[in-house]
């Protein structure tokens, strides 16, 4: 498979460390995603959404760790029982709150990701379906003590910080 970058994100954080660990926890940081003008087109009808999925790269993540001791936790875990963005593919979803449009330019707000990030999809956030507030979730629904009210990121899943 191949992945088409169709856009840029532009935020306020240029290095893992400080960087909020989910947009939940990045108060009122605001972004910018630039879609590329080749795609511009499939912004048509986006304005009516309050959050949107940004589906981007982790381009300045560590690659291929697949034991990981996550933020909130002091146990190490599998990589794809987290968050993590030290994943072999470096893929990552997050749902931001579209402030506007303006042409191909989307201001977002409630960032977790990196400035320069490749942006390689968007996709409507649609509460009804994206929403399940009352499913388990693993270890994460063990986690006690300290580690509960980390909300932003140290340097071990990037490289070069």
């Amino acid at each position: 498979m191949e992945l088409i970058q169709i856009g840029i994100i532009h935020t306020p954080f240029k290095e893992g460390k400080g960087t909020p660990i989910q947009p939940k926890f990045s108060g009122d940081s605001l972004g910018v995603v630039e879609v590329y003008p080749e795609f511009e087109d499939g912004l048509d009808d986006i304005e009516g959404y309050e959050r949107i999925w940004l589906i981007f790269g982790a381009h300045k993540a560590r690659k291929s760790l697949l034991k990981v001791i996550p933020y909130r936790d002091t146990v190490e875990r599998g990589v794809y029982s987290t968050r993590s963005p030290a994943r072999p593919n470096s893929i990552c979803i997050s749902p931001v709150r579209l402030v506007e449009r303006d042409g191909r330019m989307l201001k977002i707000a409630g960032l977790d990701m990196l400035d320069g990030s490749p942006l390689y999809d968007i996709k409507p956030y649609i509460p009804k379906m994206d929403s399940f507030p009352d499913v388990k979730a693993g270890w994460y629904d063990e986690v006690r003590g300290d580690r509960e009210n980390v909300k932003e990121a140290d340097d071990r899943f990037y490289k070069g910080d």
